[in-house]
């Protein structure tokens, strides 16, 4: 049977989705831990294709794989999550033969941007300009020069939470960066070094901005949508997914304290 599945990863363990010769990848973790488990006889087998190829760094709360696997759906969602205690799998669907696992409704991204200087309602005020039929190739890598390369975004918003900002990008697909480059045209503009004005001509086609590329840490693929229903849903983390985030959850704690005390007098 063929199976979509929701899965998250945090991407600041891995260099990315895509399987790279030498390096810890998302994609080489989760094939390897497929034929590990007896879930797929092989990689080929297993036929594994993902929603979106995140980038060294970037994590996702809610990506989406498709894959072929003749295990009972009753034990499938407990199986997948003894691939990795860096990935979760938390939801499950079938799907036929021809379902294209890119071919989502919508996805979400959010970036977490510490505060800092920044002023909320700059952010705010260049965000509603990222809204409807957009050329976006001034936020994307290695598009082309010449035709306006178009992305239909549903919505920029930033919310305040504590110590920082939430940077929630909606729409159907996004180009290569192209997260990573609104950011840092938000910041820009925040900093005074770009115009709502340049902004506005460059969604519109009518200049090209150079604009660097955000951190990739703060970046999280916050949910892919699609037409179909999950069927399946976990039951939360087992005990070795619990205890690396206890584990992570201390080590933050113990870096909080050792910064306190190193800048109290």
């Amino acid at each position: 049977m063929r199976w979509l599945v929701r899965f998250g990863y945090d991407g600041r363990a891995f260099a990315g989705w895509a399987r790279q010769p030498g390096l810890r990848t998302v994609e080489d973790e989760l094939v390897r831990g497929l034929v590990r488990l007896g879930v797929v006889p092989s990689a080929e087998a297993a036929r594994v294709g993902v929603a979106s190829r995140t980038d060294r760094g970037v994590s996702a709360r809610a990506n989406a794989f498709a894959v072929s696997t003749d295990l009972p759906s009753r034990v499938l969602l407990r199986s997948l999550n003894g691939i990795s205690t860096e990935i979760t799998c938390s939801a499950a669907a079938p799907i036929p033969e021809e379902f294209r696992v890119r071919g989502a409704v919508r996805r979400t991204y959010r970036y977490f941007e510490p505060l800092g200087e920044h002023h909320p309602d700059r952010w705010e005020r260049a965000a509603r300009l990222f809204s409807g039929t957009l050329d976006v190739r001034s936020f994307g890598r290695g598009l082309p020069a010449g035709a306006l390369v178009l992305r239909s975004v549903e919505s920029v918003t930033v919310t305040p939470v504590e110590g920082g900002l939430a940077v929630e990008i909606r729409a159907p697909s996004f180009v290569w960066g192209m997260v990573r480059k609104i950011i840092a045209a938000l910041r820009e503009y925040d900093a005074g070094r770009l115009t709502l004005a340049r902004i506005e001509a460059a969604l519109e086609g009518r200049v090209r901005l150079t604009l660097p590329m955000a951190e990739p840490e703060g970046l999280v693929l916050w949910e892919v949508e699609y037409a179909i229903p999950w069927t399946l849903t976990w039951n939360g983390l087992n005990r070795h997914q619990e205890a690396r985030v206890r584990s992570q959850r201390d080590a933050l704690w113990v870096q909080s304290e050792v910064l306190k005390a190193l800048v109290t007098p």
